[in-house]
């Protein structure tokens, strides 16, 4: 469940970051200073449009990664009612289908979301609805991207206590330092009900600042997140932090793992956008079928560097992965 946008990707130079108070790599919402942005952008010289947003991204992702059968996974979220597609989605005519302007500069991406319509998410009209919520009661497990936290957070720890007391598994993603920042108290709130978060390096030290952990420590920073109260006694929460090339950092058991990310030449990364999306496909693809850890890391570590080679969240016709 999450946040259907539109991603409209340009290369773009430090001028255009300034002129939006933009950094070079980061996520926001767009706030009024950014609307003129998504009019400039479009009139770049070579602009892609991909259907993306986080959850999204990974869904199509471990759909991707599984192959077979179609339609292992359904996704909820909001668009304008225009668009003609197979994922349940709550369709609203007050706004239009939202967008993101992924800003690339190098191997830099700076994103700004105008959620719109993904904005109008309505729990009532849509989530409790028991044709959509017994799609909710078929599935063994959930992945939501924070992103969603500032849409319908109630809609969140409604999937989020229905996973945990029937012991399925619920995933979820910090997505953003700004979440952890902002967001703070719905993200505290359903904390309990995380079986596995994911989240990148910046977004788990942000995390940790926020929290008040006196420690940079990513290691100890995944044994702290590890430890704070959980609901389901029966599953011992799992947390993973990517870092880019750097070792992938996640809890096994009791301990902290170390895990290396697959080799890539530099000259071979288009655009890091949907990476982090990526590994949580990839990693899901596996924990569905029950794989162990290292093997559900291992795929997530494939698909982002599948992933990172292409520009936007987009993918070969079949992976090859082994």
């Amino acid at each position: 469940m999450g946040n259907p946008l539109l991603d409209i990707s340009a290369v773009v130079d430090k001028d255009f970051l300034d002129k939006y108070g933009l950094k070079p790599n980061d996520q926001i919402l767009a706030e009024e200073k950014h609307k003129a942005l998504f009019d400039e952008i479009v009139k770049k010289s070579k602009v892609e449009y991909h259907a993306g947003g986080s959850t999204q991204n990974s869904v199509k992702i471990a759909q991707w990664m599984i192959q077979e059968p179609h339609k292992v996974a359904t996704f909820f979220g909001c668009i304008a009612a225009e668009a003609h597609v197979d994922a349940h989605y709550y369709e609203q005519s007050q706004e239009p289908t939202g967008t993101c302007a992924a800003c690339i500069t190098g191997d830099n991406r700076s994103l700004v979301a105008n959620l719109a319509a993904a904005n109008c998410y309505n729990k009532e009209k849509h989530l409790d609805v028991d044709s959509n919520w017994s799609l909710v009661e078929k599935a063994r497990v959930y992945y939501i991207a924070g992103f969603f936290l500032t849409v319908s957070p109630e809609s969140i720890l409604k999937v989020a206590k229905h996973a945990s007391d029937n012991n399925k598994i619920f995933g979820l993603n910090l997505s953003a330092p700004f979440i952890s920042q902002f967001f703070k108290e719905p993200l505290m709130k359903v904390m309990p009900y995380v079986d596995i978060i994911f989240g990148n390096e910046t977004e788990a030290a942000t995390f940790a600042k926020e929290q008040g952990f006196e420690t940079e420590d990513i290691a100890e920073i995944a044994r702290r997140v590890q430890s704070l109260p959980k609901v389901n006694k029966n599953r011992q929460r799992i947390v993973v932090f990517t870092q880019g090339r750097e070792d992938t950092v996640a809890t096994v058991g009791d301990k902290v793992k170390m895990f290396p990310v697959l080799d890539i030449d530099q000259n071979d990364i288009v655009d890091t956008n949907g990476a982090g999306d990526a590994f949580v496909g990839g990693f899901l693809s596996e924990l569905v079928q029950e794989k162990p850890l290292e093997e559900c890391i291992h795929a997530g570590h494939y698909a982002a560097n599948v992933i990172i080679r292409r520009v936007g969240c987009t993918f070969p016709e079949k992976p090859d992965f082994h």
